[in-house]
């Protein structure tokens, strides 16, 4: 058997969603990478078998109705493609939907860890569309950031779970023009979205829209 790797080269790609797109579910974008992928007449490799899938991957879900300009997708090409970053961006947004937006393409090393194992947090931006008091929001946040536990007792898919989400929020804050500015952990040591988050603030009713503007790895 060979231990030869049949991933040619292997390329991360940071992109962003808005408009329509927040809209659309995980399994969804990577349907629309891969038609973007594949007429863009990228070598994408496939896995083999009966049911072959191209070798894409997300580095982490999100959630719907957020939009986000720090997504990261890598792609496993089954052939070397000389890498001018420009040339190849405007290549594929020449193929992409509206709200689909292409930052940074770099080429990662074939052996290193997926994105998912080592991303630890993300920032959002929360935008509040009703009018809102902001020294009645700063006390709120105070409040819930005074706390040493917040715990929270779930049932889903008949499983139920018992966690502290206080760790999870790595920091909140208001800024200057009055937006949520929330860090909080995802992946493996756990995951906070932002819906919840308002939950606990008690701002779940109030219309707003979130924007998610940075993700942190471990070697960031």
């Amino acid at each position: 058997m060979s231990h030869l790797s049949p991933v040619a080269q292997r390329l991360r790609l940071t992109f962003g969603k808005s408009g329509p797109l927040i809209y659309t579910s995980n399994l969804d974008t990577a349907k629309i990478w891969e038609r973007v992928l594949r007429r863009a007449h990228l070598p994408i490799l496939y896995t083999k078998g009966f049911n072959t899938r191209p070798r894409i991957s997300l580095a982490m879900p999100l959630p719907l109705g957020v939009s986000s300009d720090c997504e990261i997708l890598e792609i496993s090409l089954r052939e070397r493609i000389a890498l001018r970053q420009d040339e190849l961006r405007e290549r594929l947004l020449s193929v992409s939907p509206a709200g689909l937006t292409i930052g940074a393409i770099v080429e990662v090393d074939k052996r290193a860890s997926n994105p998912q194992a080592l991303l630890i947090s993300a920032e959002y931006r929360i935008q509040f569309l009703d009018e809102i008091d902001g020294p009645l929001l700063q006390r709120k946040i105070d409040k819930l950031l005074s706390r040493k536990s917040i715990i929270v007792d779930r049932v889903r898919r008949r499983k139920r779970s018992v966690m502290d989400i206080r760790p999870l929020i790595l920091g909140l804050h208001l800024d200057g023009s009055g937006d949520l500015l929330a860090h909080l952990s995802i992946g493996e040591r756990g995951n906070l979205r932002p819906d919840h988050l308002l939950e606990h603030l008690g701002l779940s009713q109030m219309h707003h829209s979130v924007h998610r503007f940075k993700l942190h790895m471990l070697d960031d």
